[in-house]
């Protein structure tokens, strides 16, 4: 069908007038069906967020706004679009203004190569893994950008936190994907996710023993605690530790400004988690061989909710760490684990009880 309409509308556009339109009008129109969601996505986590921290103190929620607060995300949303943007007099314009759009850029670039299906990509390209390294080490440019721009000793202190813990953590994240790579054999995510499908578990319908998580289950833990640090979430949310500095590098914006600061946390938290599942969950594949004739995308879609509902548990449950034993578990615990890990199923690759290739 979407093979079907792409003729069609490289039929319509075609001819001699146009030849080079209808890629870039194509090309948009996929932008949109992922990127639409996506937006649609975030808004209702910060209210699952919400709702959930609430179950666990026991109270209801938000429950105002449409039947049982359903409508809530919708009018902060609304809100936030119609109030004014005010910049600080001492802060600088352009940098101000471009701090973040430098945070959310890259949380939605990086859906290009995140695959929903066996062949459904915005780009099914073969350095997959390496273009999402790429792209989501940019944002923590947007955080220094912010903090220092906006001339606040509070927002620079956040941004000057924020930038350490992020390169900090990203590199224990970038060991656990290579790892995830050598294991796998290809940077392509697709096939990485049905490299999972292959093994003696799989042949006789226990599918989730062969996804990546039991072998590289160090692996996979890490990856989770890394990234729950480099999204900024609790307990690794001293960027805007608020009983400390306010709200971090974020302090001084207002309106739509604030409210790109708040999509790319959330869009990361998503992306993260997609990120999380595809690796070492099996992606869209079915747990148990009986259960193949569920529809890949459900299975991706209620994976993906359960390990962003583990971040919002987490948020409920752990007190903040002190910036120090931050940084000490990510240098002196993450990332010796991930070296050593890396070592050591390089060689159970090449013993005879290597199980992937």
């Amino acid at each position: 069908m979407v093979d079907q309409f792409n003729q069609f509308g490289g039929a319509l556009f075609g001819g001699p007038v146009w030849p080079y339109l209808w890629p870039v009008i194509w090309n948009l129109i996929k932008i949109i069906v992922v990127v639409a969601p996506l937006m649609v996505c975030v808004a209702y986590l910060t209210l699952w967020e919400r709702k959930g921290i609430g179950f666990t103190q026991l109270r209801p929620g938000p429950n105002r706004v449409g039947p049982m607060g359903l409508l809530t995300p919708i009018a902060d949303a609304v809100k936030l679009i119609f109030k004014e943007i005010i910049r600080p007099t001492a802060a600088h314009k352009g940098l101000f203004f471009l701090g973040p759009i430098m945070t959310i850029m890259p949380a939605l670039a990086a859906w290009a190569v995140v695959p929903f299906g066996p062949e459904v990509a915005l780009a099914n390209v073969n350095a997959g893994l390496l273009f999402l390294m790429a792209v989501t080490s940019l944002e923590v440019y947007g955080v220094i950008i912010a903090g220092w721009a906006s001339n606040s000793k509070y927002a620079f202190l956040g941004a000057l936190r924020a930038s350490a813990q992020m390169v900090s953590y990203e590199i224990a994240m970038g060991f656990c994907l290579v790892i995830v790579l050598m294991v796998a054999g290809s940077m392509n995510m697709t096939d990485i996710v049905m490299g999972q499908s292959k093994g003696r578990m799989a042949d006789v319908g226990l599918s989730f023993l062969s996804w990546n998580w039991l072998p590289l289950f160090p692996v996979f833990i890490v990856y989770f605690i890394s990234g729950l640090a480099e999204t900024n979430r609790h307990p690794f949310d001293v960027v805007e530790g608020e009983s400390e500095i306010v709200a971090g590098h974020m302090i001084e914006y207002s309106g739509m400004s604030f409210a790109m600061f708040f999509l790319a946390e959330y869009a990361n938290m998503i992306l993260v988690s997609m990120l999380c599942v595809l690796l070492f969950l099996g992606g869209w594949l079915s747990p148990f061989a009986i259960l193949d004739f569920i529809p890949g995308w459900i299975w991706l879609g209620i994976k993906v909710f359960v390990v962003v509902t583990m971040f919002l548990w987490v948020r409920a449950t752990f007190p903040r760490y002190r910036y120090d034993q931050i940084m000490r578990l990510g240098w002196k615990i993450f990332i010796p684990v991930t070296l050593i890990w890396l070592v050591v199923v390089g060689l159970w690759m090449q013993t005879p009880l290597n199980i992937w290739h």
